[in-house]
């Protein structure tokens, strides 16, 4: 499957518009969230994020926040 996505100018932001086709694939609605992440070769990566899933990462950032330094005594 290959779709030619174009970026549009909503407000201040730039968006962009998937098709249902494409939705469908990534199990994905309107106001759900999507993860983006690169991989070795450079290529991008989109995937749905869970509610749970998001939740348990902004724990781990926050935990990761007020610990720095413990974190980083340990690190070593």
């Amino acid at each position: 499957m290959i779709h030619e996505l174009k970026l549009r100018k909503i407000g201040n932001s730039v968006g962009v518009v998937f098709p249902q086709e494409v939705l469908t694939v990534l199990k994905a609605q309107e106001g759900d969230s999507l993860q983006v992440t690169e991989a070795a070769d450079g290529s991008i990566r989109l995937k749905t994020v869970k509610l749970e899933v998001s939740k348990r990462m902004k724990i781990g950032q926050d935990i990761m926040e007020r610990y720095r330094s413990a974190l980083g005594v340990l690190a070593k």
